[in-house]
């Protein structure tokens, strides 16, 4: 089985080919170029493709896939809201995912958010950096005894919501689905409660049509003055225009950010001698409440160890003709 490789770095590839000596039946070639319809003609002669939360895996690359005989799209990641899974389906690609790599990376990365944004600790490290050792604009609050809303409490959210409870907080959560293993600590509330009641917010929900912009300018109203909003899930569950606005509005302690609406061109990416002329990114990074990272919360050795084991089982099974539990469908 032939497999190409789409928007490979050197951290990809040191996994994946550390775990590919357990698949002999498995072979993989890599490219640089992310998956989109300019790049999709490549994949002629290979069985399958493997591509991440950066590609775009819309229509016309699904049609373009159909046309090179790829029978199977392996995601190297849990989300796939930027697969065209009606046409998928339509040409008989089947679409496999890792759901669960590491959920504590994830979480552990969005505390650190947490933390960071309201004790200001990026910006009391250039602070320190440049011999000022004042403490002036680095105030935050404890989150002892405070109320964690966790939005979403699948793997990611429940390992969340244990590590704000290890931190002597208040947990409540909203979702459509209760998770029993958190029955004995975390209350479910709806949204509104949540948005009211919270002292930190952190969304750990998929992206769907009922979630775009669940965090608005409405919502942000409902939210305590002095919030802390943390989001390591999908950029679009926040509108950023109204982010903005509500920073202006003095409504957050603090704004921890893994992904955000602008970050396609961004992800992964060195543009650091660029000018972002009409980046909101770059407006976002002017409040000194605010920290951004670039989709790292996942970046752990042991969940690129697990994303490779997962995605290469996932073609083993599709090549044995198992079905799976990582199987995507629409």
């Amino acid at each position: 089985m032939k497999i190409l490789f789409y928007d490979t770095k050197s951290y990809d590839k040191d996994s994946f080919q550390q775990v590919l000596k357990n698949y002999p039946q498995v072979t993989i070639e890599y490219t640089k170029s992310d998956l989109d319809p300019r790049t999709a003609a490549l994949a002629e002669g290979f069985d399958a493709v493997c591509a991440f939360v950066s590609s775009d895996v819309g229509t016309q690359t699904v049609e373009i896939l159909h046309q090179k005989n790829i029978r199977l799209l392996l995601m190297r990641c849990a989300g796939f809201n930027n697969v065209d899974l009606e046409s998928a389906a339509k040409y008989g690609i089947r679409v496999m995912r890792v759901p669960g790599y590491s959920p504590e990376a994830v979480a552990e990365h969005a505390m650190a958010l947490a933390l960071a944004s309201n004790r200001r600790l990026h910006k009391a490290y250039n602070k320190v950096r440049e011999n000022d050792f004042s403490l002036s604009g680095l105030m935050g609050f404890n989150f002892y005894q405070k109320t964690a809303g966790i939005v979403g409490t699948g793997q990611i959210g429940a390992a969340m919501c244990r590590i704000c409870r290890g931190f002597g907080m208040k947990v409540i959560a909203y979702y459509l689905y209760q998770n029993p293993s958190l029955n004995d600590f975390v209350e479910y509330v709806p949204l509104e409660k949540l948005l009211a009641d919270s002292d930190v917010i952190s969304l750990h929900c998929p992206l769907m049509d009922s979630t775009y912009h669940m965090i608005n300018l409405d919502t942000i109203r409902q939210m305590k003055d002095g919030v802390v909003l943390v989001n390591t899930s999908r950029g679009a569950l926040v509108k950023t225009d109204d982010l903005i606005e509500g920073i202006r509005m003095h409504k957050f302690a603090g704004v921890g950010l893994d992904v955000y609406e602008e970050e396609t061109d961004n992800v992964f990416e060195d543009r650091s001698d660029e000018i972002l002329e009409h980046s909101t990114t770059a407006r976002l990074l002017s409040f000194p409440n605010v920290m951004i990272t670039s989709h790292q919360g996942f970046f752990t050795r042991e969940a690129l160890e697990a994303i490779a084991v997962t995605t290469l089982q996932n073609a083993l099974d599709w090549m044995e003709g198992k079905s799976s539990r990582n199987d995507v469908k629409q």
